[in-house]
């Protein structure tokens, strides 16, 4: 039976972060864990995004009053952010080595929105100094990246110039996290605003011209682009085809919306587009031990290995749908019991050593489980985001319970 007190819920917050530290911290920066050996991985190559969600990781784990640890691990990864990832010409590196070198001077779109969340989530966390690096974070987005619509550009070199003509909505997701973060964490109403801005464009907008559903790639002028990578159907981060994973991700991402009230007017329909986006994930994608990867219009799987990743978003949404419930934004059941369900399954993605696997393998492919390639962006941060969303969601439920 699964417990669903707030307490339950920060317990397995905990229960992630205890298994990566002390052991992901390195000399500078933090090291990425092997699911079965618990073994850091000798690959000495530091990506951005992993840098970037480690620090969130710790930072929730203060923000939920975790261990003073929990504190030591978000500063000394800040540290690493601001010595070896930023660039003295301006954004931050894609890929460093143990010592700081560049090995990749990509400016990536994606990397940049999660060095934004990073230091909202330490500057929720009361780290000294990361407002400032939020602000600074903001700001080189606007200047950089921000494409004139609301939305981000794509990935480019030192000098800024854009690497091919390619919009993508999942940096673009990302920059909407990262911008809610900064709200939670500062209550400046800009972050909401640019938040609802993208969110509006990437899950509303673009999505009447493919029946709701969520497409990955566009061209520079925000066109459709449903050729894009189809020779390329495991390509590691811009794979063609509707991931449900996306689907549950946006729609935790627009209760919270909804949660804040971000629209032209309270109630502004988030709440009810975050449950259409996750019932077409379940329709689409569902396997009853995850959520296949990509997958046609009509559900047919183009890649089916299920990835860890999807189902720590599935968990996520569901609270925050449950939530939303709760508060009588919606009506709806069953959310609970998806969460429920979410949680279980989440059994056969962990690894011996505690930490998640990247993904499974299809059942009809034998169902194994498949650690990440070097070097890992993933240091569990979908379980931790999950586990976190449960124990604030968790707590807001009561809260709603309780005025009854």
């Amino acid at each position: 039976m699964i417990e669903h007190t707030p307490a339950a819920a920060r317990g397995r917050l905990l229960a992630v972060l205890r298994v990566q530290y002390p052991d992901v911290l390195a000399d500078a920066g933090f090291r990425l864990l092997h699911p079965v050996t618990g073994r850091f991985y000798t690959d000495d190559r530091r990506h951005l995004v992993a840098t970037c969600r480690s620090i969130a990781n710790f930072a929730v784990g203060a923000v939920a009053g975790g261990p003073n640890w929990c504190v030591d691990a978000v500063e000394h990864g800040l540290a690493f952010l601001e010595s070896a990832h930023r660039a003295e010409t301006g954004g931050y590196h894609l890929v460093v080595d143990a010592d700081g070198d560049p090995i990749d001077r990509t400016r990536s779109a994606y990397g940049h929105a999660f060095a934004l969340l990073a230091y909202a989530r330490a500057t929720h966390a009361g780290i000294d100094g990361a407002e400032a690096g939020l602000e600074t974070t903001a700001d080189l987005l606007e200047a950089r990246f921000h494409d004139g619509t609301g939305c981000l550009r794509s990935d480019c070199g030192p000098d800024w110039t854009e690497h091919e003509p390619y919009r993508g909505q999942n940096a673009n997701m990302h920059a909407c996290e990262a911008y809610l973060t900064a709200y939670e964490a500062t209550e400046d109403s800009e972050y909401l605003d640019r938040a609802s801005r993208i969110a509006r464009r990437i899950a509303v907008d673009l999505t009447a011209e493919t029946d709701g559903l969520l497409w990955e790639h566009y061209t520079d002028e925000w066109r459709h682009d449903f050729g894009y990578n189809a020779d390329e159907p495991r390509h590691r981060f811009r794979p063609p085809g509707y991931q449900p994973g996306h689907h549950v991700e946006w729609a935790k991402l627009l209760a919270l919306l909804d949660r804040y009230d971000a629209g032209d007017a309270p109630g502004d329909g988030w709440a009810e587009r975050a449950a259409d986006l996750f019932g077409a994930a379940i329709d689409l994608g569902w396997t009853d031990g995850g959520f296949a990867y990509t997958v046609e219009a009509d559900g047919e799987p183009i890649v089916p290995d299920r990835y860890g990743w999807a189902l720590a978003e599935g968990i996520g949404a569901a609270v925050a749908l449950a939530e939303r419930t709760a508060a009588g934004a919606i009506e709806g059941a069953g959310y609970v019991e998806w969460h429920d369900r979410f949680l279980v399954a989440a059994d056969d993605y962990r690894g011996p050593a505690g930490v998640w696997y990247e993904r499974r393998l299809a059942p009809a492919d034998g169902g194994d489980p498949v650690p990440a390639d070097p070097p890992g962006v993933e240091p569990d941060y979908h379980p931790a985001s999950a586990a976190f969303e449960s124990w604030r969601s968790g707590r807001s439920i009561e809260e709603h319970r309780g005025e009854r």
